[in-house]
Parts: structure tokens; sequence; C-alpha cells
């Protein structure tokens, strides 16, 4: 498992959502999968495009660093983000191995696993 922080933008990069997770590949799938639906911030604001990750050893750890970046102002986390990705490029492909993740989708654990959370 990688414990992971992790900031996420929408296509337009106007709108920053953070978050922590025990599998950064399948977070970054769930929100691409949430886009467009208003029970989620990440959802109703498209953030599915990840510009910015780190990765700890516990949960802990990431949930500190969690707690640490949504304290900061928009500015701080821009000058985060530019310092880990001067680009702003996003990073799904780096991260899930494909964008969009087709084949992902089309593998029956992780099917498995998505009727679980619904």
């Amino acid at each position: 498992m990688d414990f992971a922080v992790y900031i996420t933008t929408n296509p337009n990069r106007s709108v920053l959502y953070t978050g922590v997770t025990n599998t950064l590949s399948r977070r970054v799938i769930e929100h691409y999968l949430e886009k467009g639906k208003n029970n989620t911030f990440p959802g109703r604001t498209y953030c599915y495009n990840l510009v910015y990750y780190d990765i700890f050893p516990t949960m802990r750890e990431a949930i500190e660093a969690e707690k640490r970046i949504k304290g900061k102002s928009r500015k701080w986390k821009e000058e985060l983000i530019s310092s880990f990705n001067p680009e702003w490029k996003f990073l799904n492909k780096e991260i899930v191995g494909e964008w969009p993740p087709k084949k992902v989708l089309e593998d029956p654990y992780f099917q498995q696993y998505m009727k679980k959370d619904n």
C-alpha cells in the first residue's frame, strides 16, 4: 500500500482538492468516475486531474500532511504543486498506467471493488 496525500484539480486548474488515500491509483480512478456527480466536492467540481502527491510510510503521517496542506492558502498550495510539478501536468497516466483508465475499468477485480463501495 502507498499511503499518500494528493491534490487534484479540474481541467481548468481553477479548483484544488486535497485528499489522502491508501491506494493512489484507485483513488484517482474513483475521482474520475465521480466527475459530474453532486454528492462529493471533487465530483461536483470535476477535480480528477492529479497534480501533486507525496507518499508516506504510514497512514497517520499521510493524514497529518493532508491536514497541514488543507490549512494553507491557495497560494501556498500552488507553490507546493509548482515545486513538485512545475508545469502542472496532469499525472494520472503516470500513476494509473493509462488515461483514461479503460483497461483498468474492465478489470474484474476493479469492477468488484467498485460494487462494494456503491
